[in-house]
């Protein structure tokens, strides 16, 4: 902008001197001067002092729904950053939330993962609901964008992002930008979509883009993050199975002396896993390529090897991989196999590339080409099993070794077979502290909690009980813990034991669904202690639900709608309506897997 003597009230020296200030001033400086020459007249000589520079008018509501805390992780940052400009921010998960305030709302962010298969975050769910109902509100003042997290290997993949997105701009809300969709290594594609965001909110001042970072565990100037993990030394590596068992359940102790690190119980430790060096030279083998053909990823170059064994996913089948695969060969088995929905579903249970290199080749494809097809190897969560308090120089892992037999060849998990069958005391193991916020013991220490799990379910349990017992608490807790067999697969059971004895554990039930002819599993015995366990939730007990989601959480869930139906004496409506409210209040909890 120029001005012109004939255009405004100013003489010729003054828009001189006008003219050579403007364009040196910034976006904030503008604001400033603005907000002081709007004053009164009558009053500038008088206020001059006491004129407060104003920044910015820009209001921003960033609301998360988050399963695991990746989406909250991510919500906290960005509403920090926004704030460091001056920003007036309001974050709120998804659960406290009323959807009616949508329509004072001008600008959103909405963070949002998506768990099982295709669902939202038990946060999110009544959110959901209500904006896919007739009674959402049209938002056509609305300003928003979506960060989607998923896993790609999952057919729905960050489908509830995509529903948010469709569903708000049928309501009349405009884009920010367009939606950003998430895989597990979620980082650096979810700064970009932030740094878009904040351009296009913030346009009119000149702003750096905000570089973040998840996960950080900061120790002087070192910070350790799922990018730059600790190496810890690996203290312990017990088999917590007995001899016999059909499973094979380690308990790892690392010493995390000199990280620095802080967790809670309901935190986990992310693992950064290799792939197995001779299923790597078997894919190199199928491949008939060089391992030390030098290929680049992620702004490196190293040999083909180094890359598919430390860098690379080559273990996970997914419907957008075999898509991407079927460009690279004409085999007409493969292209049927992909043009069925169920028959891709069946072929990739089990298998790897190595399989899909050996079943439909030849492909017309190098190295390079291969190597651009796959997704970074993605780091594995473990609950932390231990209390910091109680171990503040080690962090305790339960990790249940992934064994078995597909199209006649041994797989083992990436993780779990390595520190079953590779990793010695002694070594490391690259480690990060996973925030789960989601997954935590109750504020006041007396609030009665009942834990629910199978299997490796129990670690965060093991962690819970332990802080309880440091911190000398003596509320009511009730452990219902189900496994195979009492003799080989009671895990932890000394040390239950013993807290049952001492009153850190209330009361204790088991299920070991081989030891009987009929299969018994922890829902039933929740089933069977029906009055106990409801009379507990009157008393504003918080339930924990850890283990498999597919199976044992949907059970346990069942069951829990059933409990409340029954002996509430509520209809299956009120039934679900009180869960939700439960979830609401974070009475109900669950870390699944």
């Amino acid at each position: 902008m120029k001005l012109q003597v004939v255009n405004s009230p100013f003489n010729e020296e003054q828009v001189k001197l006008l003219n050579e200030l403007l364009p040196k001033l910034t976006g904030e400086q503008r604001v400033w001067l603005n907000g002081y020459l709007s004053a009164p007249l009558a009053t500038i000589d008088s206020v001059v002092e006491e004129v407060t520079p104003i920044t910015s008018t820009k209001t921003v509501t960033i609301l998360y729904g988050s399963q695991t805390g990746n989406s909250q992780g991510l919500a906290e940052k960005y509403a920090s950053a926004l704030k460091d400009k001056d920003v007036d921010v309001t974050i709120s998960s998804l659960a406290t939330f009323k959807p009616n305030n949508l329509k004072k709302v001008t600008n959103l962010l909405l963070i949002v993962s998506t768990h099982g298969e295709g669902d939202p975050p038990d946060q999110a769910i009544q959110f959901y609901d209500f904006l896919h109902s007739k009674r959402a509100p049209k938002l056509e003042h609305l300003h928003y964008s979506v960060l989607a997290l998923g896993d790609s290997s999952y057919e729905f993949f960050c489908k509830t992002g995509k529903d948010f997105d469709e569903q708000l701009a049928k309501l009349g809300a405009t884009l920010i930008i367009p939606r950003t969709d998430c895989d597990v290594d979620y980082d650096d594609t979810a700064a970009q979509w932030f740094s878009a965001v904040q351009q296009e909110l913030l346009q009119q001042k000149d702003i750096a883009a905000t570089s973040t970072t998840q996960n950080q565990t900061t120790q002087g100037d070192t910070t350790y993050s799922r990018k730059n993990p600790f190496y810890a030394e690996v203290l312990e590596n017990i088999n917590l199975n007995g001899r016999g068992s059909n499973k094979e359940t380690r308990h790892i102790e690392l010493s995390i002396e000199g990280a620095s690190f802080d967790f809670e119980p309901g935190d986990s430790i992310g693992i950064q896993p290799e792939n197995d060096e001779k299923l790597v030279d078997a894919l190199i083998t199928a491949l008939q390529f060089d391992p030390q053909t030098e290929v680049n990823v992620f702004e490196e170059t190293l040999p083909l090897k180094d890359v598919l064994q430390k860098k690379l996913e080559i273990t996970v089948l997914s419907k957008p991989l075999l898509q991407k695969i079927g460009a690279y060969t004409i085999h007409q088995e493969f292209t049927k196999l992909l043009a069925d929905s169920e028959s891709w579903k069946d072929y990739v249970k089990g298998r790897d590339l190595l399989d899909v290199v050996e079943d439909f080749t030849p492909f017309i494809w190098d190295a390079q080409q291969f190597v651009d097809l796959l997704r970074k190897i993605p780091a594995r969560l473990y609950s932390i099993a231990s209390s910091q308090k109680a171990n503040s120089e080690e962090v305790h892992l339960t990790i249940g070794k992934v064994s078995y037999e597909t199209n006649g060849r041994q797989r083992l998990g990436v993780c779990s077979g390595s520190v079953a069958e590779r990793i010695q005391i002694g070594e490391t193991l690259p480690v990060y502290v996973h925030k789960n916020p989601n997954f935590r013991l109750p504020e006041h220490e007396d609030t009665p909690i009942i834990m629910i799990g199978a299997g490796t379910g129990v670690a965060p349990y093991r962690a819970f009980l332990e802080e309880r017992e440091e911190l000398g608490v003596e509320g009511k807790a009730w452990l219902i813990f189900g496994d195979q067999h009492f003799v080989t697969d009671f895990l932890y059971q000394t040390d239950l034991q013993r807290w049952l004895t001492s009153g850190t554990l209330s009361q204790m039930h088991v299920a070991f669904s081989r030891d009987t002819d009929r299969k018994i599993y922890v829902q039933h015995k929740i089933e069977e202690n029906a009055v106990a366990f409801y009379e507990w939730l009157e008393q504003g007990a918080v339930i924990y639900v850890c283990g498999d989601k597919k199976s044992m959480a949907v059970d346990v869930d069942a069951i829990i709608h059933r409990v409340i139906e029954q002996q509430g004496q509520k209809t299956p409506e009120e039934a679900k309506a009180f869960v939700n409210e439960l979830k609401q209040q974070k009475r109900y909890q669950r870390d699944v897997y």
